[in-house]
């Protein structure tokens, strides 16, 4: 088995810096926005359902396997149907074009960057070692 060897990068401790700097600020507006991007989301989904029931009615023709459940506690019946279909027919889902951030990883990786660029403002080397870079590449 032949054994790779490790690279070894030098990158200007500059540019790193400013490379954490922008990430930084970046996913603090992300985390910022995460509020307003859930709320058009939920709105999208919202629709999307009920577009979805819409196209089911249209279609119940086809249903099979109907299944029922009235519940007497709150007075609803609960109708359940099955439709076989090949996925073009129906709208499609709307996907979330944002990463959610919980609170306690934007926490985290914000300490982590803040950490990083305190640090590496206070080294007097030109350049980053790959160790250092190896540390703090998720970010960048």
């Amino acid at each position: 088995m032949a054994r790779s060897k490790p690279i070894s990068v030098k990158i200007a401790t500059a540019k790193v810096i400013k490379a954490l700097e922008t990430r930084l600020a970046q996913t603090k507006a992300n985390y910022a926005k995460q509020d307003e991007n859930e709320a058009k989301y939920a709105k999208k989904r919202e629709a999307w359902q009920k577009e979805l029931g819409k196209w089911a009615i249209a279609n119940f023709s086809k249903a099979q396997d109907l299944r029922t459940n009235y519940r007497q506690y709150n007075k609803t019946l609960n109708v359940d149907f099955d439709i076989t279909t090949d996925g073009k027919d129906f709208p499609a889902e709307p996907e979330k074009d944002y990463e959610e951030i919980h609170r306690h990883t934007y926490t985290e990786m914000c300490e982590e960057m803040e950490n990083a660029i305190r640090i590496l403002k206070m080294t007097d080397e030109e350049l980053v070692s790959t160790s250092t870079y190896n540390a703090i590449a998720r970010y960048l």
